[in-house]
Order: C-alpha cells, then sequence, then structure tokens
C-alpha cells in the first residue's frame, strides 16, 4: 500500500523492508530498528532500516512522510493520512531519534508542532502548549551532554563549555515529557545544580549557582566576586522557581533524596536572597525591580510553608506586600512593557497563583496583577507587526521578529507560534524533482530554528511556560485572547509607573497604535542616565516602528538624559530635555533596510517620510553602526545609522526636537 502511495525511485528501494507495526510487536535484541521503537507506537507505517544508506519512513500528523536518508538530501512526499493509519497514531519525540550499530543505523524523524508524544502529561496539554514543550525539548535535545548532565552553552563562543540555567529548564521539560531515561537524566541535572551551588554562608553569593560549571570559584584569588558577571544574583530566582516547579508537578519522578535536596536548596537560596538590599554591596534588588523581585517573593513564601520556617513565610510576604503597594499606585509594574522581563514577571505572577495558599497575600493579588499587566500588553501589541509597541523599559532588540522575547513564548502559548514574534520556520521551497519528490535540506527544512534569531538562548525557558500555560490562560480577562490575532484599529495607550528610587517622579507612557506605524514614548525624571537599569542599550524611552514591507524598522531615541518630557500624537513626536543645555544632543538608532543597504540621509529611509523640527541644528552628523565595520558596535546584534543632532553653538533654552512621520 505504501509503496503504491509513495513510490521510491528505484535506486533506493533495494533492501527496504515496509510493515504495519503494533503496540504489542517485539523485536530482537540485535534489531536497531526495534531498540528505536520498544513497542511504543501505535498503529503507524514504517519503512524499517536499508543497509548503509538508512530510510525511514513514519507517519505523522501533519500527512507527510518524511524521508531521512544518512547521507542523501531530505525528500517529503504528502499523502492522504486517512488512507493509511489509523487517528491513533502515536509519535516519537520530535525532531529525530538516531540509533547506531557497527553498519546500520536508523532514523526516526517525527516533527510535528503539538503531537502528542508517549507522555500523558504532555497529551493533556493545550495544543499550543504541546508544540512549544515538543519543539523547545528537540532544540535543546542537540545540546545536551548526557556525561556531563548539563546542557552545552547555546552561545557560538563557548568552546564547549555547559551552562547551569538553561540546563535546569531543560531538566523540567525532561521530566514533563518523560520518555525513556528523561526522568533520570533530569535528577541528574538537578542533582549537579545542586552539589555546585553556593554554601559558604558569609559570601555574597550565598545560596546562588554557578553559571557555568567549568568556571573557578567565585571569590577566589583569581576570579573574584562580581555582579552580575561572575555571578548573577538573579540566578537564585530563575533557578529556584524552577525547583519549586519540578516540586509540585512531578514529585512522583523524583526520588526522596532528590526532593529533599532540592528543599535543602529552595532554603540557602531563600536566605542568601535575604542578602540582597538595593544599593548595598553593589546590589539593584529593589521591590520596583519587578521580575527578581516577585520570584523572590514568591521562593521565600512557598520555602518557609514547605519548611515550617514562619520567619522565612512572613518575609516573603512583607516583600510581596511592597511590590503590591507599587503596583496599585497605576495597576502597572515597575519595570515596565519589556519584551523579555514583563514575561519574567507573568511568569513569576503565575507562580504566585498557582502554587501558594489561599492566606497569602501573593494568592490574593496576583490575578489582578496579572490581569493588568495582560490589558496593558494587549493594547500595545500589534499582531499584525508582531511587536509590542513603545517605548520599552529594558529590551533586548528593536524588533522583536528578530529576537527572542519571552513575551513570544507567552503569545505562543495563547494564539499559536505562527501569530507569535517568534520565528515559525526557514522556508525556501524547492520545485517538485521529476520523480516527485520534494526536496529538503538544512536551508529549507520546517522545523523551529530559534537560533538565527538574536537572543536565542531565551528560548530554553519555554518548558516551564508550557507547564504553566493552561493555568495561565485562566487567569486572563474574558475575550482578551481572541484579541491578540486581530489589530483593532488605530487607537492610543496612556500608563504611568514608578520605579523608586531611580525615578524622582512616576514615568508617564503615552503610545499611538495604527494599521502600520506606531509611536510610544514616556516622560521621566531620572538620578541615572540610561533608565533604573542604568543601560543606555536597553532603555528606549521613544520608539518609532513601521512596515516597510520588507522588515519592521525603528527609530529609537538613544538616552543620554536623566529628564525627558515626551508628546506623543497621530504621526508625530515631540521630544524635549527640561534640564539640557548647549552640549545636549538628541541621538536616533534607526534601523537597517533590505532593500537599501546604504543610508545617507532620511530620505533614504524606506517607507517613511521623516521630518525634523525643533531648535536643534538643521544639519545632523550620520553615521553606521556595523558588526563588520563602521564608526561604532551594533546594540544587541542590531546593526543600525546614527542621526545625531546638536544644539546650535552658544544655544540658551530647553533643547527640543520634533519628528513628524508619515508612511510612504
Amino acid at each position: 500500500l505504501v509503496r503504491g502511495l509513495c513510490p521510491l525511485p528505484s535506486s533506493v528501494t533495494r533492501g527496504l523492508t515496509w510493515g504495519v507495526l503494533s503496540r504489542d510487536a517485539r523485536y530482537d535484541d540485535d534489531d536497531p530498528l526495534g531498540a528505536a521503537l520498544d513497542g511504543n507506537l501505535g498503529p503507524a507505517v514504517l519503512a524499517a532500516e536499508y543497509q548503509h544508506d538508512v530510510l525511514v519512513c513514519t507517519y505523522i500528523k501533519t500527512a507527510r512522510v518524511l524521508w531521512l536518508s544518512i547521507g542523501l538530501p531530505w525528500v517529503i512526499q504528502d499523502f492522504a493520512a486517512s488512507s493509511i493509519v489509523s487517528p491513533y497514531t502515536k509519535l516519537l519525540k520530535p525532531p529525530l531519534t538516531m540509533v547506531f550499530s557497527t553498519s546500520k543505523a536508523v532514523g526516526i524523524l517525527a516533527l510535528a508542532a503539538g503531537s502528542a508524544t508517549a507522555s500523558s502529561y504532555v497529551a493533556s496539554m493545550p495544543v499550543h502548549a504541546q508544540g512549544l514543550l515538543n519543539e523547545s525539548m528537540a532544540w535543546m535535545d542537540q545540546y545536551y551532554d548526557r556525561a556531563a548532565g548539563y546542557l552545552y552553552d547555546f552561545g557560538s563562543a563557548s568552546a564547549l563549555r555547559h551552562e547551569t540555567r538553561s540546563s535546569v529548564w531543560y531538566a523540567l521539560g525532561l521530566l514533563a515529557r518523560n520518555e525513556g531515561d528523561d526522568a533520570a537524566q533530569a535528577e541528574k541535572i538537578i542533582t549537579n545544580t545542586i552539589g555546585a551551588q553556593f554554601k559558604v554562608v558569609p559570601e555574597q553569593w550565598y545560596g546562588d549557582y554557578q553559571k557555568y560549571p567549568e568556571e573557578p570559584y567565585v571569590g577566589s584569588p583569581h576570579y573574584l566576586g562580581s555582579i552580575y558577571n561572575s555571578w548573577d544574583p538573579n540566578w537564585r530566582g530563575f533557578v529556584g522557581t524552577t525547583l519549586v516547579m519540578a516540586l509540585e508537578e512531578f514529585p512522583h519522578l523524583l526520588s526522596n533524596d532528590t526532593q529533599d535536596l532540592i528543599l535543602q536548596s529552595l532554603y540557602n537560596t531563600t536566605k542568601g536572597d535575604e542578602y540582597r538590599v538595593g544599593g548595598v554591596d553593589d546590589d539593584n534588588l529593589y521591590p520596583a525591580y519587578s521580575n527578581p523581585a516577585i520570584m523572590r517573593a514568591f521562593v521565600s513564601g512557598y520555602t518557609g510553608r514547605r519548611l515550617g520556617d514562619a520567619n522565612m513565610t512572613q518575609s516573603g510576604e512583607s516583600y510581596a506586600q511592597e511590590i503590591i503597594d507599587l503596583f496599585d499606585r497605576a495597576n502597572t509594574l515597575s519595570e515596565f512593557n519589556s519584551g523579555t522581563y514583563t514575561g519574567v514577571s507573568l511568569f513569576g505572577l503565575t507562580l504566585w497563583c498557582k502554587y501558594l495558599p489561599e492566606d497569602s497575600a501573593m494568592t490574593t493579588k496576583g490575578p489582578q496583577m496579572l490581569a493588568h499587566t495582560w490589558q496593558a500588553v494587549s493594547q500595545l501589541w500589534h499582531p499584525g507587526m508582531k511587536n509590542m509597541a513603545g517605548p520599552w523599559d529594558r529590551a533586548y532588540g528593536y524588533d522583536m521578529n528578530r529576537y527572542v522575547s519571552l513575551m513570544a513564548l507567552w503569545f505562543w502559548t495563547l494564539i499559536g507560534k505562527e501569530n507569535s514574534s517568534l520565528i515559525s520556520a526557514v522556508s525556501q521551497p524547492s520545485p517538485f524533482t521529476s520523480e516527485g519528490w520534494h526536496v529538503l535540506d538544512e536551508s529549507n527544512a520546517d522545523f523551529p530554528q530559534p537560533q538565527v534569531m538574536s537572543h536565542a538562548a531565551d528560548y530554553a525557558w519555554a518548558p516551564l511556560f508550557a507547564i504553566l500555560a493552561e493555568f495561565h490562560e485562566s487567569l486572563l480577562p474574558e475575550g482578551l485572547v481572541a484579541n491578540l490575532t486581530t489589530f483593532p484599529g488605530e487607537h492610543t495607550f496612556a500608563a504611568s509607573t514608578y520605579y523608586p528610587p531611580y525615578d524622582l517622579v512616576p514615568r508617564n507612557i503615552s503610545s499611538w497604535l495604527s494599521d502600520n506605524l506606531t509611536i510610544g514614548a514616556e516622560s521621566f525624571k531620572e538620578n541615572v542616565i540610561g533608565g533604573p537599569s542604568i543601560n543606555q542599550e536597553s532603555f528606549n524611552p521613544a520608539v518609532i516602528q513601521w512596515n516597510t514591507g520588507d522588515e519592521i524598522s525603528f527609530i529609537s531615541l538613544y538616552p543620554t538624559e536623566m529628564e525627558l518630557d515626551v508628546e506623543v500624537s497621530p504621526n508625530k513626536l515631540g521630544l524635549t530635555y527640561p534640564n539640557g543645555t548647549a552640549d545636549s544632543i538628541f541621538t536616533f538608532v534607526v534601523g537597517t533596510f533590505i532593500k537599501k543597504p546604504t543610508v545617507a540621509g532620511w530620505a533614504d529611509v524606506q517607507g517613511l517620510s521623516v521630518n525634523i523640527s525643533g531648535n536643534v541644528n538643521e544639519t545632523y552628523s550620520l553615521s553606521f553602526a556595523g558588526s563588520m565595520g563602521g564608526t561604532s558596535s551594533p546594540i544587541r546584534d542590531f546593526e543600525f545609522w546614527n542621526f545625531t543632532y546638536s544644539m546650535p553653538q552658544g544655544f540658551e533654552g530647553t533643547p527640543s526636537v520634533v519628528l513628524d512621520v508619515k508612511l510612504l
């Protein structure tokens, strides 16, 4: 039947064996195909091993038969699934399981986003969550070093070093998937991580976790303790929250010894986090630092209750109340509108709601905070441009379509990968050959490739979001999800937020969104340059984005002042420095363009007319920030054109500039 539907070239059919394998099938110990399947499949059409150049066929939900040949290109043939197998087909975990013997190899490709695996836990997830878990785990599987019990670092310049945080996230995904020895490998990762946890009580990094297992001991003579460099205090929260989820979701897969080890680790990380005081020892943790603050309150409240430590419990509750009080001022997170860190805060708030008892202030207030945050996100999210309109308190890029943001993962769970800003596929369809085969290779294979995006390591968060997805969605206001896929039409957004001690007054946010153009900005008066994170590259207080037809481009104000007043209206952005001087400058980071790589001025900006007015010099300096050359370097991997306006010689007054923009 299969040979009739999927005829192979005659040069390939030699040596192939076809069959329908049932769940009860058994195989000889030396049969590599049997070892790979081990009776875990329901009825499925398969092609068995082929000597030397192995070909294997397996049915998947997308109604395709995928062929893998060692040393040959991939080929694909579509056919009607219903005419071949029953609807109860089970799938191997994606994307690729391979078994090798001396002269044989078996490759099984089961790549279907959201498809059911052998894990009943995964099969019970909503379809988008299944896709997120399965695809992200398939990607991380490629980086797992079984001998070490860690993931290799995702970076391209890591020389086979490993990485701790992503390994723990992967371990949680292994517990969820629970196929083969997944649970055993998860325990290996967890015990490795906790074994390397810093346990010397007087050290500032007590209770924190190694960044990577090969690093020298933090604080040793030649590897000094440097906050956010040799050690990162926020990793207490990143790892600690994941360990809580492992305890709560999968205790049946963890030995008693491992569970005890996790509880001891949570005690250490909670006590160590209490060392953190904003402004002391170079630490910047205040209740306004939303994402780690929310995680800190949760882990303390949770661990205190599990261990019967009333002081620890109260510490978490008291800290949570400080976060709540700040939020209640205007129903906004202090760390506002970040493609990455709003995602972490939503994660933390979901933990507040899911894993703490009713007597916790976090359980009581968490759902309201999460709902208000999503209401703001839904008004700033542009489904057509797949971006959250500015301004951005902290950003890892200027276009969410080009870097992995955590909000993209939340959007995936709610509206599907194809509607999020995460890349869905790198696809360059090839023509059919004369024999009817569609040739695929790495340039056009339809599988997840987050590594082509910037900040790709954050894709490792995916298992956590997938596990929480169903509960998280249940907390959202009615009708919100349905409105995330269609742009509602031109509208404005206004909000206020406050981040003491860096904000001297609340920041006021104004945004205007239209079909293919958005403008967003915030006024502020602060005691630092670069926003509360004191980072000029990540703080984007005024942003214009538009769709050129070829890309989403941007104009972003590079912060150089401690105070800014803004005016946002349709097609217009006004910027003023209340305390500016004759030395003030307005620097605009402007995107590059596929169809116009070389820019000589505003006239070369694609798809947008830009008119500059105000009391700045009419002339401006122009430079390029490129990865291979130019006056400066890219920001967060984004190359850009730098348009900088200075003030006239001898200027007196208040520096201001107005951008009038119009789509072309």
